[in-house]
């Protein structure tokens, strides 16, 4: 048994570690690529519902807004028919509904700004601004119901009012659609 059994055990036990030592390596190696894999996966779940999230909020902004603005057409209406003798309990009621509307709407920009990202949060909050003079001609409207200069007044006003609530829906869109092909 000399020499050559020696260095045959030698290049075994060499052969042996190295196997051992690759083995490790790899398995290392494959851990930290799956470990990796997995955080790459999650990263993107969490940016996708995100994203999904970010769009039904911005989605319900915009279903709720167009909710207002079909009751805003409705609140002009009657607005327009001075001297109507159910007139005043009508825009009672109206404003009523207006006030609700409004909440929503509140509800729906304040997502929005919690989902973000800013420029859409900005435009969100603009868009629930617009609301303000709707709701300042429909109450001029009710304290003045029989001042017929007063409330031609506060209609101009109202309808006035029309533009820049559908131009800041325009804006939020806009910034909507920017912020979500960002994303």
């Amino acid at each position: 048994m000399g020499d050559s059994t020696v260095w045959t055990l030698a290049i075994a036990a060499v052969t042996g570690g190295t196997a051992v030592l690759a083995s490790w390596v790899t398995g290392r190696g494959s851990t930290q690529a799956a470990r990796i894999q997995a955080e790459i996966a999650a990263g993107a779940q969490r940016a996708e519902r995100l994203r999904e999230s970010r769009r039904a909020a911005y989605l319900d902004l915009i279903e709720q807004t167009h909710h207002m603005g079909e009751l805003l057409w409705e609140i002009s209406a009657v607005l327009q028919r001075p001297g109507s003798p159910d007139r005043t309990a009508t825009l009672g009621e109206l404003r009523e509904r207006e006030v609700a509307e409004y909440a929503k709407i509140r509800r729906c920009a304040r997502v929005v700004e919690l989902e973000g990202p800013p420029s859409a949060a900005a435009a969100a909050l603009a868009l629930q601004q617009t609301t303000g003079p709707f709701y300042a001609a429909m109450t001029s409207a009710l304290s003045h119901d029989a001042d017929d200069h007063r409330n031609s007044t506060a209609l101009l006003a109202f309808d006035a009012a029309f533009r820049p609530f559908w131009a800041a829906l325009e804006d939020f869109v806009e910034a909507a659609r920017s912020a979500h092909q960002q994303e």
